[in-house]
């Protein structure tokens, strides 16, 4: 006998604790093209949210400082995130998108062979890990 799964039907959002969620909005918009959606109060100590979306993502992207966060950075060796990985159609665009991260004085890897695909690795402003990365290597 075989499980059926019902289907998914994407990513509905990423939320991301963050020590302040409008310098890492500002970051998100600059860097990477996000755009302010809205936001939310925090409500019960859930903290205080700002919603961004993308015109190419359907997916939004969360930002939350919690008022009873502790306020370190973010680190990929503690259980919970590692790291996130937007997908780029090839190499070229992302030959772009590290041009693009130069001028806003973004440090980043140089771009390198991943398992699947090429990638370039970088980090926000509380030092949550991202990748842009080809779906393929032959991209």
């Amino acid at each position: 006998m075989t499980d059926s799964f019902p289907p998914f039907g994407g990513i509905h959002h990423l939320n991301l604790t963050v020590t302040d969620p409008d310098r890492s909005a500002d970051w998100y918009v600059d860097v990477l093209g996000f755009e302010r959606g809205w936001q939310m109060p925090d409500v019960e100590g859930r903290g205080r949210k700002v919603v961004l979306t993308h015109p190419h993502e359907p997916f939004r992207l969360v930002l939350t400082g919690h008022s009873a966060g502790s306020g370190d950075q973010f680190s990929e060796f503690r259980t919970g995130l590692d790291h996130f990985a937007l997908s780029v159609p090839d190499r070229s665009v992302l030959e772009a998108w590290v041009e693009r991260l130069d001028k806003q004085g973004v440090a980043h890897s140089e771009i390198k062979e991943g398992a699947t695909g090429w990638l370039i690795t970088f980090r926000d402003p509380d030092n949550v890990q991202l990748e842009l990365y080809t779906l393929t290597k032959d991209s």
